[in-house]
C-alpha cells in the first residue's frame, strides 16, 4: 500500500535524482548549481517542479538564421567596415570617441555588429512623450510598421496601439507585430483574431503548445523594437501599458529611458527584427530592398546595435558593460531596476571605484519583484565599501537601463544589470558613441539625483534584521533570478 512514508521517500528520491542531474550531468555555472541544490534541499516537495520549469539548459543551436543571399549581403557590408577599420580609414566624427575605439572593434570584429555614424537620436525619459511620438510616427507610416515588444497590456494604451495597427493595416500599410508569449499573455484571443482579419501579421515568440504552461518560461524575448518605413526606429526600456504612462497608483511615476533613431542604425534594428520575426513566423523577408531604403541622413551620432541571448555562447551585452566599465577614466553612471551582477561585472565596478573613477548606481526605491530587489540591495551594499555611490530613486519606479561612460560613450536598451539579462533573456541595446547624446544622458542622471536618496555605508549598516534576512536568502538565489 502506498502510504505517507512511501510518498515522502519518493519525493526525496526524486530530489536526490535531480540533485545528481544538476551536479554531474548539466554544464551549469557552479554558483547556479549550488543554488539549485539549495532549492532542492530546502523545498523537497516542490523544488524539482521549480527546476523543471526554470532550469532547462537552452540548446545552443542558432535560432536566428539568414538566408544565403542575405548573409552574403550583410557579410559584405560588415567586411567593408572591417577593412576600413584595419586600414585606419574609419574616421570618427566625434574625436572624443577615439579613446574608446577598441569597443567598436570588439563589437565589429568579434560579433559582426556594424558601426554607423550618420544617425540622429532623440531621448525619452517620460512615457507620455514617448508614446505620443510613437503613435504619431505610426499614424504617418507610408509603407510598413514593425513592432516587437516583451509586454503589451490589455488596457487603454495597449488597445490604442493595437487599434492603430488595425487602422494602418486596413489602409494598406504592411504591419507586423511580434510579442513574447509570456509578456503578451494578456492580449485577448478575440483581439488577435480581429487584428489578423484586418491584415496585421502576428507572430508569438516561444509560444507554448500547452495551455497555461510554457517549458521555456525562463527564456523570454525582452527586446522592444519598433521600425517604421525602414527610416525611423525606437528602442529602450518602455513596454506597452498604462503603468508605463505613470497611471498605476501603486507604482506611481514610471521613469524609463527610450530613444528614437533616424539614420543607418535603423538598418541594424530592422535586421534584428527580421531575424526574430523569421524565427517566430517562418516568413523570410531578409534584405528585400523595400524594407531598407537609403536613409540619406545627415546626423553625426555613432551607434552600434548589439544583441544577445541564450542561443549564443558569448554573453555579448555583459561583455560590452564590462568593457565600458574598464574603459572609464572619469565617471560611470548606471541606472537599472535590477542589479544582480555576476563576479566579472561586480569586480569591474569595484576596481573602477578603487582606481578613482566616480561610480554612481541608481536603483528603484521599491520592488516590483521582491526577490530581485533584495538581491539588488545586497549587491549595491557590497560595493559601498569600495567607494561606489548608490542612490534610490524615490519619485516613482525607475526602469531605465542605461550606462554612461565619461559623458562620451553610453548604452540605452533593454538589458538590465543582472544575470537574467546576461544569460537568459533575448536583449538588444544601442551603444552610442557621441559626446552630445552621452552628455544629455549624464544630465538626466544628475537631474534624477534631485529625486533620489543616497544609500550611504552608514545607512546600509543600520538596516534591520528583517532586511538582512531577506538579503541573505535572495543573494543565495541570485544565480537563479
Amino acid at each position: 500500500m502506498f502510504d505517507f512514508f512511501s510518498a515522502v521517500s519518493l519525493i526525496y528520491l526524486i530530489n536526490f535524482a535531480m540533485a545528481v542531474i544538476v551536479i554531474f550531468l548539466e554544464r551549469k555555472d557552479p554558483t547556479a548549481t549550488l543554488a539549485w541544490v539549495l532549492v532542492l534541499l530546502i523545498l523537497p516537495g516542490i523544488g524539482f517542479i521549480f527546476y523543471l520549469l526554470l532550469s532547462q539548459n537552452f540548446s545552443r543551436k542558432k535560432l536566428f538564421t539568414m538566408k544565403i543571399y542575405a548573409k552574403k549581403t550583410f557579410g559584405d557590408y560588415i567586411r567593408v567596415q572591417q577593412e576600413l577599420f584595419n586600414e585606419g580609414k574609419l574616421v570618427l566624427h566625434d574625436k572624443n570617441v577615439e579613446e574608446y575605439k577598441d569597443l567598436i572593434k570588439m563589437n565589429l570584429f568579434s560579433h559582426d555588429f556594424s558601426y554607423t555614424q550618420n544617425n540622429e537620436v532623440k531621448i525619452y525619459t517620460d512615457g507620455q512623450d514617448k508614446f505620443h511620438d510613437l503613435l504619431n510616427n505610426i499614424e504617418n507610416a507610408k509603407h510598413h510598421v514593425h513592432l516587437e515588444y516583451y509586454i503589451i497590456k490589455n488596457d487603454n494604451l495597449g488597445n490604442r496601439l493595437l487599434d492603430l495597427l488595425e487602422k494602418k493595416a486596413r489602409e494598406g500599410i504592411e504591419v507586423r507585430f511580434l510579442f513574447d508569449s509570456i509578456g503578451g499573455r494578456h492580449i485577448p484571443e478575440e483581439t488577435i483574431e480581429r487584428l489578423k482579419n484586418s491584415g496585421v501579421k502576428i507572430a508569438v515568440f516561444f509560444a507554448s503548445n500547452l495551455p497555461f504552461f510554457n517549458f521555456k518560461i525562463n527564456y523570454r524575448n525582452h527586446r522592444k523594437i519598433v521600425v517604421i518605413d525602414g527610416k525611423t526606429a525606437f528602442i529602450g526600456g518602455f513596454n506597452v501599458g498604462d503603468e508605463y504612462l505613470g497611471l498605476n497608483k501603486k507604482i506611481g511615476y514610471w521613469r524609463d529611458t527610450h530613444i528614437k533613431i533616424r539614420g543607418d542604425a535603423v538598418i541594424d534594428l530592422q535586421t534584428r527584427f527580421f531575424l526574430d520575426w523569421g524565427y517566430a513566423s517562418k516568413e523570410d523577408l531578409m534584405f528585400l530592398p523595400k524594407y531598407f531604403p537609403d536613409s540619406n541622413n545627415n546626423g553625426n551620432v555613432g551607434i552600434q546595435i548589439i544583441s544577445s541571448g541564450p542561443d549564443k555562447l558569448d554573453e555579448i551585452i555583459k561583455s560590452n558593460y564590462v568593457k565600458m566599465i574598464n574603459s572609464a577614466k572619469k565617471s560611470i553612471l548606471i541606472q537599472t531596476p535590477y542589479f544582480v551582477p555576476d563576479a566579472s561585472v561586480f569586480e569591474s565596478l569595484k576596481i573602477a571605484a578603487m582606481s578613482g573613477v566616480d561610480v554612481k548606481i541608481m536603483i528603484p526605491c521599491k520592488p516590483d519583484h521582491p526577490f530581485v530587489y533584495w538581491a539588488t540591495y545586497w549587491y549595491c551594499g557590497g560595493l559601498l565599501q569600495y567607494g561606489v555611490k548608490v542612490y534610490t530613486y524615490e519619485y516613482g519606479f525607475l526602469h531605465a537601463k542605461t550606462i554612461v561612460i565619461d559623458g562620451v560613450v553610453s548604452s540605452v536598451g533593454t538589458a538590465n544589470f543582472d544575470v537574467r539579462s546576461f544569460k537568459l533573456n533575448f536583449e538588444c541595446n544601442a551603444v552610442i558613441y557621441d559626446t552630445d547624446t552621452s552628455t544629455a544622458l549624464y544630465e538626466y542622471f544628475m537631474e534624477d539625483l534631485n529625486y533620489s536618496l543616497e544609500l550611504t555605508r552608514e545607512l546600509y549598516l543600520e538596516r534591520g534584521i528583517i532586511i538582512r534576512f531577506k538579503e541573505s536568502i535572495c543573494r543565495l538565489l541570485a544565480p537563479l533570478l
